[in-house]
């Protein structure tokens, strides 16, 4: 395969990857807190989606590092702008009862 194209390919695997990670985490937040078990949620979760984003980094590196770079390239990616796409506040603020942001002491 041409290396170009399995660069992209790659990255989109990436994507894909960061999707299930941090789409995950941001389902094990929002449930595991109201639950009556969070220990369970949290723990569970981290461990499958470790588990998936590991594997998933392991087939597409194949034995090319070019292409683990490129994979873990595009996850981190996502990990930058899942936040801003699903309106995640930085872990520094705080949001009152009426929805204002302010920055915790």
């Amino acid at each position: 395969m041409n290396s170009i194209a399995a660069l992209c390919l790659a990255a989109v695997a990436g994507i894909g990857l960061g999707l299930f990670f941090y789409g995950g985490l941001y389902l094990t937040v929002s449930r595991g807190l109201n639950s009556q078990r969070p220990a369970l949620w949290f723990f569970t979760s981290f461990v499958l989606r470790v588990a998936v984003v590991l594997t998933g980094f392991y087939f597409v590196n194949d034995g090319h590092w070019q292409r683990l770079v490129s994979c873990v390239t595009a996850f981190m990616i996502v990990g930058v702008i899942f936040p801003m796409w699903k309106k995640i506040p930085p872990s520094g603020d705080k949001i009152s009862e009426q929805g204002n942001t302010h920055h915790a002491p």
